[in-house]
This record gives C-alpha cells, structure tokens and sequence, in this order.
C-alpha cells in the first residue's frame, strides 16, 4: 500500500563502479531487489544486458541471475561449511566442472581476496573482515557480470573496510564486470565509485561523479555527505513543544 520507489530513472554504465546512497528506509536495498528479480515493480521495466527483468519467465531469471553476483550485507556463509566450500558451493551447483578444476577456480578466488590460506577455516573461525571476503570470494566465482554489494562496508574496521573497497575496485576492473553498490560509507564510497546516485524518499535527488557529490549544493546531500548535524534531516523526531507534553503530565 506504500509507494517505496517514486519515478526512478537511472542508468550503470557497464565496467563501472556506481553507489547509491541516502538514508536508511529511501529505498536502496530495494532497488537493489529489482534488479535481481526478487520483487517486481508495479510500473515501468528494469532492465539487465538489454532483458527486461520484470518480465522474464523463472527460468530466464535464474538463466539471468547466474550471471550476477550478490554480496549481502553480512556475508550470509553457510555456517557449516568451509572456507572453501563456500566459494565451491555455486560451481557445483551450477555446472558440471571436474571437482578438481573447481578445486582450482575456488582456490584462485579465494587467492584473489587474500585468503588462500584460510581455505579449510570454518566461518566461526574468520573474523568480520575475512568473512565478507569470503563471501565476496563467492560471490565472484561464477565470474558474474553484474556485482550488487548490500552494504558491504557495515561493520568492519578502519583495515577491514579499506581492504575490502579495494577488493570491489580491483575485482570489478580485472573481471570486466559492473558494480552497484548499497552503502552509507560514504568517504570509502567516494574514493572508489565512478558515479553516485543519490535518493532520498523513493526519488532520486541528486547524481554525479564524486567530486560532483563531494561539492554538492543541494542541502540534503551536503549534510550526508559531510555528516553534519543541522540541515534538512532533523536529530529530533517530530512532537509537541516539551513545555506542552510536562503540563500535560501535571495535568494527568
């Protein structure tokens, strides 16, 4: 009955690295689930290499959605297994390589985000930042087209997230793919993204490169950008004057 995206029109290049910004609730991580096909809008298309994903049949969207890669905002391992059954799970899953050539491709993967060595640890055994690139380990392994990060920076320390932005810019570049990426961080965002969207109550406020961003006019984003306190988005939710609420428990 709510309208959580409004007239949103916008465009990732393929080969770059684009963010979408704003606050928590604008809609981000549902634009995010249109993408993938896992609801559809009610109006207009969203389109992937040229298909139209709202209108695909469930085997053309799993035909579809094997070429994309999925980090979610917490990893989401499979607890019970490996390091590297983790990053094999979707090769076995999806095709019918040798075991040993999957062997190798998980290896490399796991090679690509510096955790070769930790290819036989459990999740409970991976601290917060090796477990996301683990998880972007997997994400990868089907070389995907089209990489959707879901907050990939929540949570991780000062290293972690360094290490794990890098990571997102490096792969991208190496694998020829595109990049969306969910986030609130924006001084790591900025530093890796070709381009920003920024929304703001299910519509698109503001878009540009991060420069564009960073020198932004626009009242909201300038607040959000440089994290200040006073500007369009209050600290204080909406009441009565607190002079009105102590009379009226007095009164009560």
């Amino acid at each position: 009955q709510r309208a959580v995206l409004r007239q949103i029109s916008l465009n990732v290049p393929k080969g770059k690295v684009v963010a979408i910004m704003g606050l928590s609730g604008c809609g981000k991580t549902t634009l995010l689930r249109l993408i993938g096909g896992s609801v559809r809008p009610r109006q207009g298309e969203v389109r992937v290499a040229g298909q139209v994903v709202n209108k695909l049949s469930s085997d053309e969207l799993y035909l579809l959605r094997r070429k994309m890669g999925m980090l979610f905002q917490f990893g989401a391992l499979f607890t019970d297994m490996s390091s590297f059954d983790n990053v094999a799970f979707q090769m076995r899953e999806h095709t019918d390589l040798p075991e040993s050539l999957i062997r190798d491709l998980a290896m490399m993967k796991l090679h690509a985000v510096g955790l070769r060595g930790a290819a036989q640890l459990m999740p409970s055994e991976l601290s917060g930042g090796m477990a996301r690139r683990v998880a972007l380990a997997r994400s990868i392994a089907l070389d995907p087209m089209l990489m959707l990060y879901d907050e990939p920076f929540a949570g991780l320390d000062p290293i972690s997230l360094g290490v794990i932005g890098q990571l997102i810019r490096h792969l991208n570049d190496s694998l020829g793919a595109t990049s969306i990426i969910v986030t609130h961080d924006v001084g790591e965002a900025l530093r890796i993204v070709d381009y920003v969207y920024f929304m703001s109550e299910g519509v698109v406020i503001a878009r540009g490169t991060a420069e564009e961003i960073r020198a932004s006019g626009e009242a909201f984003v300038h607040q959000f950008v440089h994290g200040e306190v006073d500007g369009p988005v209050a600290f204080d939710y909406p009441a009565r004057e607190l002079r009105e609420d102590m009379l009226a428990e007095e009164a009560a």
